[in-house]
């Protein structure tokens, strides 16, 4: 069976010089706390974050100025249809200015926690290098020494937001570290408009500080103390390594510095300490967040570092990354869709874990401004979905939680929004918003805050949870409640007057008005603002997912009145857009589009993905019209690695040299893969740079590429196994444990030329179908080594609970029994 922690072990992530830059340290991270582990010449740095560590000051104003949908509809309707924008409306461009006010304030956002600081004298001591072990989860910084490789090893515990460190000679024995200083800074940006941080009485062998985050934009004047909350960051030495004189620093009394210049142009706030001559060096650093009036400005006793302490949270930490590399793999004769494979889930299981806050745009790492960009919030039309893409396929279903926990917070403010704006029932999920209390909605502008899409997306992964599953606990008790919102809204809106009618002529529902995503915003006449593919994939996904939620859940009849509101509208549901290009008949993003245009997400795919309705299994008009769209469409990249090839995968035709080189050319220092534009003629321009977002923070979306080697591997989205149909013939490849639809774990061989042997466990007992990989018949082997023969192109049998299946081609099995 494939050894997933050895092939993982395979592929480090490493640098061999000093990475004094945010985008080029070493990642680590329990899926609560992250730490970025970056080496100047002079110091080893490491930057801390934590998704659940906020700026949770929130504005709201302007409330009274919202008005209704149904008011704001009238009024656009009322603009000059000739104007090039709606903002050439003087009413229009108020109105904006003021829904836009809000959002235009830096907070909410992540909140980054410190900097830990290690210096040394640069005479005496070269930085080499650092590595990170992703099977283990262990970092190792190299440094040389007086001509001798010193290793400063760095290990974050997983259960706890605690990390440690010690140094060790090449042979791993204990020594004591070139550090003569020590120095804990407050991050030197973020905290300059909320309380100061507090800068924390030294105790023995400690240096610690605590920062409060105020409840309410007006703190200064009214604060409701009892809602603050604090981060405290504390670092202990062993006591075998003594602090000298300690210097606080603190804007306004820079002790310490005596520069005019310095002074003139510092503003930092720290605590620092020089370190003694000592025998063995080895340290612990905690980071305690909550609420503020639970957390004491106080230095905590944090555990003594010694050595089988910090053994004990190594072997700990490795044992829980076996334990989560245990849950799939995959062995691939492509070293570079391998290593993105084990890189990236290593980075998803840093970043997100159950019982921790969801992350937003840049997950838990964040330094100064870096993280911050948008807020670093939920943008819910398919950035903040689009990372969770990869629980499924690759069997970590429990990181999909706090995306699940996320959609229970939004709930309450977004049927707050339907009933009140649009006066509909069910909940209307917000363009962007923040895992903060929210009392209003946090994006109202009725540019982007008009994409219909967002509500079922924001649902549609709880649908995907229960099939990957077959868990209809979670279906009844996490599910079916934002679903069933989501669909009276949406049948709801179709049902307007103005959505249908003599104006339309055809007798048909249509989702109306709209805004396509990353594209349009809202026009003069409503100019592409209707049936959006992306709007009407969704929609009808989740139409038919909560109609088979029903069944399953025996809840038909107490709502057979909005069963059937969904069946009239099925039958008069508009048809997906389509027009003429050069590639022939092609899919696009609204009706009346031009198909040259250059799109930001390749919306003209939705029903590819993520609706989930076209694919290798439709007829071969239907799949003609999508490849042809996939060959026809344009993107400007930016956001689209994962996405767009994704949806390739699904049609069979990704070309995985050329996906290759785009990770390549997305690639950052320190393993991740940024946004990067593509090309012009979209939204940007020749002038402008092309990695513009890369510095914005490290971005969580780009976490799901397995999710498309995944989908060259198996696919099952339609409910029928497909093995190996986006992998290369002469290319060895094999899984273990990929998560399919139904609650089944399969596990495949291809050594090249063929599918060598297929392993199934049925989690839930589930009919299993499969697309027949041999053009023979095949066997199935049973657990009571019974022996079934299938031949056709589908293979359907039903499958108990618990049970394994063994599936080979038929002439195999008798050459190898012979």
């Amino acid at each position: 069976m494939l050894d997933a922690v050895a092939i993982a072990a395979k592929h480090p992530i490493e640098r061999r010089k000093p990475s004094p830059d945010f985008f080029q340290g070493a990642l680590l991270g329990n899926g609560g706390l992250g730490a970025v582990v970056t080496t100047r010449p002079d110091a080893v740095l490491i930057h801390f974050g934590h998704n659940n560590v906020w700026d949770i000051r929130l504005a709201e104003n302007n409330r009274e100025c919202m008005g209704t949908f149904q008011e704001i509809f009238e009024k656009v309707k009322a603009i000059p249809h000739h104007y090039e924008s709606l903002q050439e409306d003087p009413w229009f461009q108020d109105y904006l200015f003021k829904m836009r006010e809000n959002y235009g304030k830096p907070y909410p956002s992540p909140m980054p926690c410190g900097t830990v600081l290690l210096g040394f004298d640069r005479r005496h001591v070269e930085v080499l290098g650092h590595r990170v072990d992703i099977s283990t989860g262990w970092c190792e910084v190299d440094l040389l020494v007086n001509s001798e490789i010193m290793k400063l090893q760095i290990v974050l515990e997983q259960e706890i937001d605690r990390l440690w460190l010690r140094t060790t000679d090449i042979n791993g024995a204990w020594v004591q570290s070139p550090f003569d200083r020590m120095k804990l800074i407050p991050d030197p940006e973020s905290t300059r408009d909320i309380p100061m941080p507090e800068l924390l009485p030294a105790a023995t062998h400690s240096l610690s500080y605590r920062q409060v985050l105020p409840y309410g934009e007006n703190w200064a004047e009214k604060r409701k103390k009892a809602k603050d909350k604090a981060f405290r960051l504390t670092v202990r030495l062993a006591k075998s390594v003594p602090l000298g004189e300690i210097i606080f620093t603190t804007a306004g009394n820079l002790k310490g510095i005596k520069d005019p210049i310095k002074l003139a142009h510092s503003q930092e706030t720290s605590i620092e300490a020089r370190i003694r001559e000592h025998d063995k060096f080895m340290a612990c650093i905690q980071l305690d967040e909550g609420f503020a009036d639970r957390l004491f400005p106080i230095v905590p006793e944090l555990p003594l570092p010694i050595e089988a302490a910090y053994e004990e949270a190594a072997n700990k930490t490795a044992q829980l990354l076996a334990d989560y590399w245990s849950k799939s793999g995959v062995s691939l004769e492509n070293p570079l869709l391998e290593r993105t494979w084990y890189w990236n889930l290593y980075f998803l299981n840093c970043s997100v874990k159950a019982g921790a806050l969801c992350p937003g745009l840049f997950a838990n790492w964040s330094y100064k401004s870096i993280g911050t960009a948008w807020h670093g919030d939920y943008h819910m039309n398919y950035n903040t979905q689009q990372p969770f893409w990869v629980t499924f396929s690759s069997n970590h279903i429990d990181k999909h939680l706090p995306y699940v926990d996320m959609i229970d917070h939004l709930l309450p403010v977004s049927k707050q929004w339907a009933q009140e704006y649009y006066k509909l029932r069910g909940a209307c999920f917000p363009h962007s918003a923040y895992p903060v209390e929210m009392s209003m909605m946090p994006y109202p502008l009725p540019t982007w805050g008009w994409e219909i899409c967002e509500t079922p997306w924001a649902v549609q992964s709880l649908w995907w949870h229960f099939l990957y599953t077959m868990d209809e606990l979670f279906l009844r008790n996490r599910a079916f409640r934002p679903m069933r919102e989501a669909v009276l809204f949406l049948i709801d809106y179709m049902n307007r007057p103005e959505a249908s009618g003599d104006r339309w002529g055809d007798g048909k529902l249509h989702i109306f008005p709209t805004v396509s995503p990353e594209l349009y915003g809202l026009r003069p006449g409503f100019d592409k603002n209707e049936d959006c593919i992306v709007d009407l994939a969704l929609t009808k996904f989740v139409f038919q997912a909560f109609t088979r939620a029903c069944e399953i859940l025996q809840c038909k009849a107490e709502n057979e009145q909005l069963l059937s509101d969904i069946r009239d509208v099925l039958l008069r549901f508009p048809d997906y857009p389509v027009t003429e290009s050069g590639q022939g008949k092609v899919f696009v993003s609204v009706p009346g589009e031009d198909p040259e245009i250059v799109y930001n997400t390749p919306n003209s795919l939705a029903t590819v993905f993520p609706g989930e309705e076209h694919g290798l299994h439709s007829n071969e008009e239907i799949y003609g019209i999508a490849c042809a769209t996939f060959r026809n469409l344009r993107t400007e990249g930016g956001n689209e690695l994962v996405f767009h090839n994704l949806q390739a995968a699904r049609l069979g035709i990704l070309d995985l040299e050329r996906f290759k080189r785009q990770i390549e050319y997305c690639l950052l220092p320190n393993g991740t893969c940024t946004d990067m534009l593509l090309q012009t003629g979209g939204r940007y321009y020749d002038t402008g740079p092309f990695d513009f977002m890369a510095p914005m923070g490290i971005w969580f979306e780009n976490f799901a590429l397995p999710a498309v080697i995944n989908e060259c591997l198996l696919q099952s989205y339609n409910g029928v196994m497909r093995l190996f149909c986006n992998w290369p013939q002469g290319k060895r490849a094999s899984f273990h444990t990929l998560r399919a639809v139904g609650g089944f774990l399969v596990s495949a061989a291809f050594d090249g030329e063929r599918v060598e042997w297929m392993e199934v466990i049925s989690e839930a007992g589930s009919r299993l179908q499969i697309y027949n990989p041999w053009d023979d018949s095949l066997l199935c082997i049973r657990e009571n080594n019974e022996l079934q023969r299938f031949s056709g192109p589908l293979i359907d049998l039903e499958t108990g609970k618990g049970e394994t299946l063994r599936l080979v081609r038929e002439e195999t099995y008798h050459d190898t029994t012979c």
